[in-house]
């Protein structure tokens, strides 16, 4: 009875069936027919037939073992026919001394081949021949490399190949191949009894390698050039074994789940075999779904992969779990765990090793924190962490952000995110960066204010993650935030790292500057606005060169001050208007007007003169603001209060900042409620013994280094206060106290983290299959941008070379960054440095 067959495929029922067949057979060969007989035989059936001549001893082992295969063959259709020479008319095959020692296989009438009974010593060296010269234009033999490669070549894009290495033809894994060759015939079939085939394609193979079994996926390889991925049987060649491993073959590579894990089943939980289930976010999708198909190429035949993507279903498990593991052990509940790359999938399947719980593994580090707590001095000098951003992030480590409201992106989805919206802020950061992760929170923060306002998306990219995309988009220092407007063009903010500062540059990104005005009653529009600083250019239509050059500045300062240029008929009527002698610009502020007459013409130049307009002439020092005034190189007159100015102070104040003093320094106050900083700069100066305030000084930061104290028993007025400029400049007055001209470095020497590393590979590194060529120079900078910070991307002269020996043994996406966007990576990286 032939093998039954479902879709070309042989089913589970079926092959118990046959093998329950095999072992409960009984029957025997055909007792000696009749020549006649033959002629009765069926056109299309196949018979294996045998001339009896003698009854030699090696002639009675053969039909020993012919007997015993009679079963076996039937099962395939194939009738086993034995003719006593002896008896009624003598055949030619019976007359010919060439006949002695063979067997023949025909089918009806037909000869189809000879075959030495030397050959057919056993049960499967017989079924396998058979099958073998039945199978003879399916089932290649395949001699040379050479000749893998062109089958293979021919199969691409069109048929799967199942390729075996048998030790010897007629042998039990022959039989086997051979056998599942008859069933399948959605497959080809091809073997080798070559080592040198074998070894081409495996290597470290022993001298006396076993039979091996590979499914080449030729039918996926549509490009000539693409080769046929492996995948390696890893069960001895059997028949179930192979039905197996095929059955396996059929499914899927990534089956994508919709319910709750604990209620899936599929084929290779009934095999005996895990189930791993990608966990996917839905702004990391297509990152994720290329991680699940990385994973499942690695676990072919071995597990099955699955991806769920969370959106789809109720999944009621914390967010930072990226993989669930399902055994095929009844009652054993689903194991959800936090994987840093693949390597631990695969360990978690091939070794058995499984990672804790999120849970347990971060109550042990609670443990092991506090007895290192309990057994740490009192005061370790050595261990004072200086950098108050670095121990900020560590304090807050376990703070969970809300991220919701800023979507990731990666390579794929970066270019679709943009073609979406005219409005997107982009924060490229690194998950490992203590700034970066301050950041983090402000743009957050951010994120939660702009929640009413649908046209200006908040995004953010991992650049630990997606090197690639961070260098094509001239990322060379982390965190950095680019606003993208108009397509392609996009700004780069220079600013401080505060809510609202971050808040008012993509606010006024959004408007394209400068903003072109056309009518007398537009300029007057444009000038009532009351909500920020606007800066007009005032143009008459001759005035190329200027008008050029304040658009030029208007580009460079977008995101800092809003710009609007006028060059139509009515701009001397404006300039007779306002008063401003033309080409010129007029500052807008919501409580006075401010008008400056243009003399160069340079974008720079302009720039620099907006800058410097823009600042305040009585202005509050903060943290935010300081940099700004500390940057003109002036000495600073700076008045302490602990609250709000006295009116006769502030006024006094005001009338000692006229234009012309401010070239010679900076009147400023400082108010210590809002910036409590303050408090530690007087005690820099003074000591535990603070003056009252309020309290002015005179503080000279590029010269000297000197600080000088208005006497306390003189009232602030302008006059007593130039008059002691007068005095302090001539050298009457001492310095309250000198600061050191040393420079401002790290109490403590920086952590030298490559000798405390290992000399294996960092855990969390990612490599590029990219060059690491050199950043290319960002072509727009803000309009406040200082020097590189710390976390500037240089280049190490040794660096390519150990990256692409590296990456012949990285695997391309190696690692979870998809599936685990998680900010700090703290679960290593917080216990490997506690130091920090």
């Amino acid at each position: 009875m032939p093998w039954p067959k479902r879709n070309g495929c042989a089913t589970p029922f079926s092959l118990l069936f046959l093998w329950a067949t095999y072992m409960s057979a009984t029957r025997q060969a055909e007792d000696m027919v009749a020549l006649e007989q033959l002629s009765s035989l069926q056109p299309s059936k196949a018979s294996l037939v045998y001339f009896r001549r003698d009854t030699s001893p090696s002639a009675e082992m053969f039909l020993e073992q012919l007997e015993k295969s009679t079963e076996a063959l039937r099962d395939y259709g194939i009738s086993v026919l034995k003719v006593n020479c002896h008896s009624g008319k003598a055949s030619s095959y019976c007359r010919d001394d060439s006949s002695e020692g063979k067997a023949y296989l025909f089918r009806g009438h037909t000869l189809l081949r000879e075959l030495p009974t030397d050959a057919l010593f056993s049960v499967d060296a017989i079924v396998a021949n058979v099958l073998f010269a039945l199978l003879f234009n399916e089932v290649k033999y395949v001699a040379t490399v050479a000749d893998l490669q062109k089958l293979e070549d021919s199969l691409k894009g069109h048929w799967d190949l199942v390729f075996a290495y048998v030790q010897a033809v007629g042998t039990a894994e022959h039989r086997a191949l051979m056998e599942a060759a008859f069933v399948y015939d959605s497959l080809k079939f091809a073997l080798t009894t070559e080592v040198m085939v074998l070894r081409s394609i495996r290597s470290g193979e022993p001298d006396v390698p076993s039979s091996k079994l590979f499914f080449c996926h030729c039918k996926v390889a549509t490009d000539l050039d693409q080769p046929c991925r492996r995948t390696l049987m890893g069960q001895p060649l059997t028949t179930l074994n192979i039905h197996r491993f095929l059955k396996l073959m059929a499914e899927p590579l990534v089956a994508e789940a919709t319910e709750d894990p604990e209620k899936v089943s599929t084929i290779h939980l009934q095999l005996g075999l895990p189930l791993i289930f990608i966990l996917a976010h839905e702004e990391t999708l297509e990152a994720d779904k290329g991680t699940a198909e990385f994973v499942a190429w690695q676990l072919l035949g071995k597990a099955g992969v699955l991806f769920l993507s969370r959106s789809s279903t109720s999944l009621d498990v914390l967010l930072q779990f990226n993989v669930a593991l399902k055994t095929p052990e009844e009652g054993v509940p689903v194991k959800y765990l936090v994987l840093k790359d693949v390597d631990e999938i695969i360990a978690l399947v091939e070794n058995g090793k499984q990672s804790k719980p999120t849970q347990e593994r971060e109550e042990e580090e609670e443990e092991e924190e506090e007895e290192e707590e309990e057994g740490a001095c009192v005061v370790c000098p050595a261990e004072i962490q200086d950098d108050e951003v670095v121990e900020s992030v560590a304090r807050d480590r376990k703070r969970e952000l809300p991220l919701e409201h800023i979507q990731t992106l990666t390579e794929d989805s970066f270019a679709p995110a943009l073609a979406k919206t005219n409005s997107m802020a982009v924060l490229f950061y690194a998950s490992w960066e203590a700034v970066s992760l301050v950041v983090m929170q402000s743009y957050a923060e951010v994120a939660d204010r702009l929640q009413g306002t649908p046209e200006i998306t908040l995004a953010r990219v991992n650049c630990w993650d997606w090197p690639d995309l961070c260098a094509q988009q001239n990322v060379t220092q982390f965190p950095t935030i680019k606003m993208y407007v108009e397509a392609e063009r996009w700004l780069a903010y220079s600013g401080m790292w505060g809510v609202e500062e971050m808040l008012r540059f993509i606010e006024l990104s959004r408007t394209s500057c400068p903003v072109k005005l056309t009518t007398a009653e537009e300029v007057e529009d444009y000038l009532r606005i009351k909500t920020s600083v606007s800066v007009l250019g005032l143009f008459d239509s001759s005035m190329s060169e200027a008008r050029e050059a304040f658009v030029g500045a208007g580009r460079v300062l977008s995101g800092y001050v809003t710009t609007g240029i006028y060059h139509g008929e009515d701009a001397q009527i404006l300039s007779y208007k306002y008063k401003a002698p033309l080409p010129a610009l007029l500052l807008a502020r919501p409580d006075a007007r401010t008008v400056i007459h243009l003399s160069k013409f340079s974008v720079q130049d302009v720039v620099e003169v907006i800058r410097r307009a823009l600042l305040e002439t009585f202005p509050e020092i903060t943290v935010g603001s300081l940099p700004r005034y500390f940057q003109l190189e002036k000495p600073l007159l700076l008045l302490f209060s602990d609250g709000a100015l006295a009116e006769s102070q502030e006024g006094e104040m005001r009338r000692l900042a006229t234009e012309e003093r401010r070239e010679e320094f900076v009147p400023c106050w400082m108010n210590l409620k809002n910036t409590p900083a303050g408090r530690g700069i007087l005690k820099a100066y003074f000591g535990s013994s603070l003056p009252p305030l309020p309290l002015l000084l005179w503080i000279n930061l590029h010269s000297g280094g000197q600080v000088f104290a208005f006497p306390p028993d003189q009232s602030v007025s302008e006059a007593n206060v130039l008059a002691w400029i007068k005095k302090l400049k001539s050298g009457q007055e001492v310095p309250s106290t000198v600061l050191s001209g040393d420079e401002w470095k790290p109490r403590l020497p920086a952590y030298d983290f490559l000798s405390m590393m290992e000399p294996s590979l960092p855990e969390f590194t990612i490599y590029s299959r990219g060059s690491a060529g050199s950043y290319q120079k960002e072509e727009e900078e803000g309009p406040f941008r200082g020097k590189a910070s710390p976390g500037m991307a240089r280049e190490d002269p040794t660096e390519d070379s150990v990256v692409s020996e590296l990456e012949k043994e990285q695997p391309t996406g190696g690692d979870l960054r998809g599936t685990a966007p998680r900010l700090a990576a703290r679960e290593k990286q917080a216990k490997r440095h506690a130091e920090l």
